[in-house]
């Protein structure tokens, strides 16, 4: 199967300034932050493909370069074929971003605002598609209303519409749900799947893990500028095994003299919420136990099978990493 987005040995640093005083006296920037390093993917047509990192990991910087608003280092990128350098506006023609950002004009409708983006692809007559996707995107009752009247919602759902305006093969949905409400999420989730079905390939971030788990085939997951795992998504589930011991804590919190054990099988903590790795349910009561011979006090307990956030967050802190990148190679 063909490639949809092709990503070769991509580095991507941005130079880092000197003081104003430097700069004046020497004309140059010096020294720099390494936003990528050396990333290659290959995402098939059709694919709806997952990649995740945590805040800084590089994928808004990934994101600019494959839209054509920052360029590469080092590498090259094509969209269907076409590079995003050398062959612009046909990668961009190729191409549908969803950006984190709310950015509009606020004196036009969300039906002019469709059909300017229409003509910025040289498209006249658009009106029966951009119906379809106000239809789908229940913005069909706003369409005649002015972009400013609009709640933050409705704002990103007309951002989602821009990005298919223009019916582009390979959608970027970067973080399409942050702060949305459930509905939204729900509308969303089942339009962007109708046009997967139909052979769109579609490449998402979210910090949404449970979103990743349920729509994406693939995954990739970017630390510090690398891809450190890079699988399908049952793959990455596999290697976890066992299970998630949540532990509600009393108003006392997690206790401060722990055991070295507990310290090894703890995943995540926040406010009185602990969550430990259970390797096996015989290592259930053993574990109780070390957190109130530590002065815990347990409110409640929940055990949960693993899922993408366990392997994420296994991934982002463990060893796990250079495994799925043999399995993928």
């Amino acid at each position: 199967m063909s490639s949809a987005v092709r990503i070769e040995h991509v580095s991507k640093v941005y130079p880092r300034q000197t003081s104003l005083w430097r700069r004046v006296g020497a004309g140059q920037a010096v020294d720099g932050f390494q936003a990528l390093n050396d990333v290659s993917l290959d995402i098939a047509q059709g694919e709806f493909f997952g990649l995740l990192g945590p805040n800084g990991a590089g994928k808004t910087s990934l994101i600019a370069i494959l839209a054509g608003l920052s360029r590469a280092t080092t590498g090259q990128v094509s969209i269907c074929g076409y590079d995003v350098v050398s062959q612009f506006r046909a990668s961009r023609r190729a191409l549908g971003v969803v950006p984190q950002e709310l950015v509009f004009d606020p004196f036009f409708t969300v039906r002019e605002t469709l059909r300017i983006q229409s003509g910025y692809f040289g498209l006249r007559n658009n009106d029966d598609w951009i119906d379809e996707i106000l239809e789908n995107l229940g913005l069909t009752s706003k369409a005649d209303d002015n972009m400013r009247a609009l709640s933050g919602g409705m704002k990103r759902r007309v951002l989602v519409a821009q990005a298919l305006v223009h019916r582009p093969p390979v959608i970027v949905l970067d973080e399409p749900t942050a702060g949305v409400d459930v509905d939204l999420r729900r509308t969303l989730w089942q339009f962007i799947s109708r046009l997967n079905r139909m052979g769109h390939t579609i490449l998402l971030t979210t910090h949404y893990l449970e979103e990743a788990e349920e729509l994406c085939g693939r995954i990739a997951m970017l630390k510090a500028g690398r891809i450190v795992a890079l699988d399908t998504t049952r793959a990455l589930l596999a290697k976890v095994g066992g299970s998630r011991l949540v532990l509600h804590m009393g108003a006392s919190g997690w206790p401060a003299g722990k055991s070295r054990t507990l310290d090894e099988k703890l995943v995540q903590r926040q406010d009185n919420r602990a969550v430990l790795r259970l390797d096996n349910s015989t290592e259930l009561e053993s574990l109780l136990a070390q957190v109130r011979t530590a002065g815990g006090i347990i409110d409640g307990i929940e055990v949960l099978p693993a899922d993408l956030e366990d392997a994420f967050l296994n991934i982002m802190h463990g060893d796990s990493a250079s495994a799925s990148l043999e399995k993928a190679a």
